[in-house]
């Protein structure tokens, strides 16, 4: 099993999923709640997520299939998705999107339903963590070694996303306000390379 595979699953994922950035998110939607009852939140949010990007991982090939989607395609339809969102997250779009889809769902569901949306869906397993779940399923092939190697990477990323919501309220703290920015620029900055990546490899892959 390439180790270089699973360092950019890790990378790739972590970026995407960016744990940090749910910290201010999850507390503005739990502030009414007890500590047990925001322990349960972020425990349902995570398995729900782990559950959609398993989905997508060992489900996604056969829709590409059924749909007559390539993986070179699907390669750099993914590479520029991501970019877009790494363009999103270098000039601080994303969180101002993120913070508004919360608000919303907080109004439309009176924090019933917080765990499966918004978390879950699209805060955690969003269209760039879907959509790299995908490349990298894709890049892994019928290796069931890579994909189990990637399965583990998954649920590491979810359990640091689970991590960091059980501690949302110090993470936030410690980031502070400058801190996030500079972060979630700097992570922009390596999702946007790899989402080059990505393209590179898909239009390289082509007719092969």
């Amino acid at each position: 099993m390439p180790i270089d595979f699973l360092k950019t699953a890790l990378v790739t994922l972590l970026v995407t999923l960016d744990p940090p950035g749910l910290a201010p998110i999850f507390i503005g939607l739990t502030a009414d709640m007890s500590a047990s009852e925001k322990r349960e939140v972020a425990l349902r949010a995570s398995l729900i997520a782990l559950a959609i990007l398993a989905a997508f991982a060992f489900g996604g090939g056969w829709v590409m299939n059924a749909l007559g989607v390539s993986i070179p395609a699907f390669r750099i339809a993914g590479g520029l998705l991501l970019f877009y969102i790494a363009f999103d997250m270098v000039f601080d779009l994303r969180g101002e999107r993120k913070t508004q889809l919360a608000s919303d769902a907080v109004s439309i569901d009176h924090i019933r339903n917080i765990a499966a949306f918004p978390l879950a869906i699209p805060l955690i397993a969003g269209p760039g963590s879907i959509t790299a779940t995908m490349l990298l399923a894709g890049r892994a092939g019928r290796d069931w070694a890579e994909l189990a190697g990637l399965m583990a990477i998954v649920a590491l990323a979810i359990g640091l996303c689970y991590l960091t919501l059980l501690a949302a309220e110090r993470v936030s703290s410690l980031l502070g306000t400058t801190g996030k920015v500079v972060l979630t620029r700097m992570l922009g900055v390596v999702l946007a390379a790899l989402a080059v990546q990505f393209v590179i490899d898909g239009v390289t892959t082509i007719g092969k």
